[in-house]
């Protein structure tokens, strides 16, 4: 097996910067497009140490792609290269959500930009499942793991069992079941501890920093409340983000009533259309929030206000948990018990990726209350899945799919 080649500083610059651009589709999108194009095409990082790097991210609260991000920057360029490769992923999506959100309140027009990037969601079905049937290759190489994944897929699509119970459950299995690896011998890390008590540290006092902030300069008490309660909520975001968004959607409408059920909805409709993370809905939501109840401040100062705090809730434990852990995981990876722990988790997220697809699917093809699969989304995804198999580089695909995809909406083909 070819070594893998770490990027220049520059090269995983540009390249994070590319990715924020199209990342399409939400975490499973977004994993299968790291996969492709870092393990597959460029060789920066081997297919075992995606998959341990998935694994990790993967136990912990939070967007798993741009924790998969984050840590990848670390590998090749320490700390530094995290938080870089982080803010890549998430700036270019985080602009545009806020200037759609202004769009949305200022004039309803979330509309063309959702009827636009039809084709673009129906490309990520076909990325998902292609790249599905690449990881699934690597991952499953015998019985034990098949069954892992398929037992994974079962109690998530249809048990609806927890998220981290699964994860958990698979990596008890793997210890039992899968054969160890041999033991490898893995460098020392002077500091290890020092290091990570050191990130810990910063992050609280950065989370802590906006409430500060807001004590001394906002007699209103709407956005620390509404700070406290985000970054509570990503916290404890296991499951990933739909359900953290299903959690925050029904204490923001129901209970808080900062939001309307339309805003909610609106906010999902654009976390599925625009690149980045899906958390990023809940910078829509914060902008929204802060729109409603400006304060003092006026409408649009009090809805960047909220779309900032919103952000910085839900993005921040992210940088500080994978900096913090990423080296723990680099150390314990050449122990057999934790190789046979991993390698569970590693079959079973083929089956979590496999029920990440079956929702992007039933999302795009079958939209709600339809009781036949939308035509167009379905042919351009049957098309988009035979041009990557055939090796059609990705962003081609996906202006393939975007231009379909308008140009059925301009002549009204549903």
């Amino acid at each position: 097996m070819a070594q893998a080649t770490v990027p220049t500083r520059g090269a995983a610059f540009r390249y994070g910067l590319r990715l924020g651009c199209i990342s399409f589709g939400g975490p499973a999108g977004q994993i299968a497009i790291l996969y492709r194009e870092l393990v597959e095409e460029r060789g920066w990082i081997g297919a075992a140490d995606f998959a341990r790097a998935l694994n990790f991210c993967m136990l912990l609260p939070g967007p798993e792609a741009l924790q998969l991000v984050i840590y990848l920057g670390w590998r090749w360029h320490g700390r530094v290269g995290g938080i870089v490769a982080g803010l890549t992923f998430l700036v270019p999506g985080a602009l545009l959500v806020a200037a759609l959100a202004w769009a949305y309140l200022a004039v309803g027009a979330l509309a063309p930009v959702a009827a636009l990037l039809t084709g673009l969601k129906a490309v990520v079905v076909a990325l998902v499942a292609e790249a599905l049937l690449r990881i699934a290759r690597r991952a499953l190489t015998g019985r034990v793991s098949i069954a892992l994944a398929l037992a994974a897929f079962l109690a998530l699509a249809f048990a609806g069992l927890p998220f981290p119970l699964v994860i958990l459950t698979a990596a008890c299995a793997g210890l039992l079941g899968l054969p160890r690896p041999a033991a490898v011998p893995v460098a020392a890390r002077t500091g290890l501890w020092r290091g990570t008590l050191a990130v810990l540290a910063v992050g609280a006092l950065l989370w802590l920093l906006p409430l500060a902030i807001l004590g001394v300069a906002s007699p209103d008490p709407f956005p620390a409340t509404l700070y406290r309660f985000l970054g509570g909520a990503a916290l404890a975001g296991f499951g990933g983000a739909y359900a953290v968004l299903a959690y925050v959607g029904g204490e923001l409408v129901h209970v808080h009533r900062w939001l309307s059920e339309a805003d909610f909805l609106g906010g999902l409709a654009l976390g599925e259309t625009t690149p980045g993370p899906l958390m990023l809905v809940l910078e829509f939501l914060g902008f929204v929030a802060g729109w409603r109840h400006p304060g003092t401040a006026g409408a649009l100062a009090g809805a960047l206000l909220g779309a900032a705090l919103a952000s910085w809730a839900a993005f921040l434990p992210s940088f500080v948990l994978v900096l913090a852990g990423a080296p723990h995981v680099e150390r314990l990876a050449g122990n057999p018990r934790v190789g046979a722990a991993f390698a569970g988790v590693t079959a079973a997220v083929v089956g979590v990726i496999a029920n990440f697809a079956l929702e992007v699917a039933r999302a795009v093809l079958w939209p709600a209350g339809a009781g036949q699969p939308a035509l167009v989304p379905a042919a351009i995804a049957l098309a988009a899945f035979a041009l990557l198999c055939r090796g059609v580089g990705l962003g081609w695909v996906l202006a393939a799919g975007a231009l379909a995809g308008a140009g059925a909406a301009l002549a009204g083909i549903g």
